[in-house]
């Protein structure tokens, strides 16, 4: 029974030996694979959460060289940030709190191409969505009427559409195009949801164009 045992251990061991032969070296990479792509993992989210806490203490900088109204420390800190960590959301975030740090201070075209910088490069459409719309409002400002409108013309998130729609009314209205502010005005007030307050603003626009709204309704010309 003993001898019996030891052949058919011996037929099992030699299986085996024959199985590890043929596929060992490819089992070896696979795993291989498997844990070096693990440990990559392990080590990229590391690198993440490193980076973030930098990004963020740089922020920290942004904000304090804002508050203390110091333009050329607040482009110093900026600067930084863009060359450190300009992937990050803290990088863009802080280019909005600059921008506006910036404009305040008299500094417009600074301010211009700091929101073109995260308008064109921010992670998230959000982002995008607010720098592309102050940046709009920066152009229409000073005039640039047809540079404003290619800031509009760029589709945006359903969220801040109905704000697109409605500062391209404003742009087209002061290049006297009252038709087409019209056209923009409605497309406003139909993309802005009825429970909120801005779309009262976009009524009386339309209002003094000679269009009359419900509240419930698109909006139609007054014949």
């Amino acid at each position: 029974m003993a001898s019996h045992l030891d052949l058919e251990e011996q037929e099992q061991l030699a299986e085996i030996k024959h199985f590890w032969k043929t596929y060992g070296n490819l089992i070896s990479w696979v795993l291989i694979a498997i844990l070096g792509s693990y440990a990559a993992w392990n080590g990229y989210q590391y690198w993440q959460r490193t980076q973030s806490a930098k990004a963020s203490a740089l922020y920290d900088e942004v904000e304090k060289a804002v508050a203390a109204n110091d333009a050329t420390r607040v482009e110093r800190s900026l600067a930084d940030m863009k060359d450190n960590f300009a992937s990050t959301h803290f990088a863009h975030q802080a280019g909005l709190l600059a921008a506006r740090s910036l404009y305040a201070q008299g500094k417009t075209d600074q301010a211009k191409a700091t929101l073109t910088w995260v308008a064109d490069s921010a992670p998230t459409p959000a982002l995008k969505d607010v720098a592309r719309l102050r940046l709009a409002a920066l152009l229409w400002e000073s005039k640039a009427l047809d540079e404003a409108l290619k800031q509009l013309n760029v589709p945006f998130t359903s969220e801040m559409s109905g704000l697109a729609s409605d500062m391209r009314g404003d742009v087209l209205q002061a290049k006297g195009q009252s038709a087409e502010a019209i056209a923009a005005y409605q497309q406003a007030w139909q993309q802005i949801p009825v429970s909120t307050e801005y779309r009262r603003m976009v009524e009386a626009k339309l209002s003094a164009l000679g269009v009359q709204v419900a509240a419930d309704t698109p909006a139609k010309t007054v014949k």
